[in-house]
């Protein structure tokens, strides 16, 4: 009997646990949500045509099937070509703002130097 018991309490906690994965998986996707709601309704922190001073954290072949670098100005995700394979993710690089996507949530830029 004693069996019954560990099995069933066995299956009651797995339960729970997939429970609580859900429901906590559910609310990040909420506040990732959220979050990209406020990234489009505030202005990007670049212009058209000037260059910032930014790290890369990592590289993509974003949408051109080129390499790209991927770096942040406050918090705004610029996606960065022309960048010399000798450069690295973690590296400092200034990039010239090329054009806003769409919704003016991400930019693309040409590199410019190692800063």
């Amino acid at each position: 009997m004693e069996l019954i018991w560990l099995a069933a309490g066995g299956a009651a906690l797995a339960v729970g646990l997939a429970l609580a994965f859900a429901i906590t998986r559910r609310s990040s996707g909420s506040a990732s949500k959220r979050a990209h709601e406020a990234a489009q309704e505030r202005d990007p922190p670049v212009e058209l045509g000037e260059t910032y001073e930014f790290g890369i954290t990592e590289f993509s072949d974003h949408h051109s099937g080129d390499r790209v670098a991927v770096g942040k100005v406050e918090g705004f995700v610029l996606f960065t070509e022309d960048v010399p394979s000798s450069v690295s993710a973690g590296d400092v690089i200034r990039a010239k703002v090329l054009s806003f996507n769409r919704d003016h949530t991400s930019a693309d830029a040409r590199f410019v130097e190692r800063a």
